[in-house]
């Protein structure tokens, strides 16, 4: 079974059910393989737009690692490099941290799929130069 790695748009969907993905995303979650791997730059800017513009507080994010629902395994600090790089290379797409993180990762977890809600950044993302990366995604 393949890996997921959680975006930040499905995470806040998960929670804010006035999102317009907020069906779609609870249909997809329920299939996903457990724990759903993410990373620290997704957290931060899912919390962020969860206390700021839905008003919810962020332990309900906390609350999906201590029922081991999602988990962050990827150290920013040992691929800084890689992602850098990735960086630099979409920065005509105004790539976000969040988003080269979860590129290199999909590099690092092979038989994974990305779980977002920007499948058009991702459709223009190349895992190691010029693989696509497999997408959970609406459409």
């Amino acid at each position: 079974m393949s890996a997921w790695l959680l975006d930040t748009g499905p995470l806040v969907a998960f929670f804010d059910r006035s999102d317009a993905d907020h069906a779609w995303v609870k249909q997809r979650w329920a299939q996903a393989p457990v724990p759903i791997l993410t990373c620290e730059p997704v957290l931060a800017e899912a919390t962020y737009l969860l206390r700021e513009h839905a008003g919810l507080p962020v332990n309900k994010v906390l609350a999906l690692f201590e029922r081991k629902v999602i988990a962050a395994p990827f150290r920013l600090e040992d691929h800084a490099g890689p992602v850098a790089h990735l960086v630099e290379k979409y920065s005509d797409q105004g790539m976000q941290l969040a988003d080269a993180c979860l590129v290199r990762m999909s590099e690092l977890y092979r038989d994974c799929r990305v779980f977002t809600l920007d499948r058009r950044d991702f459709q223009v993302y190349r895992r190691f130069e010029r693989q696509v990366i497999p997408l959970v995604a609406p459409g």
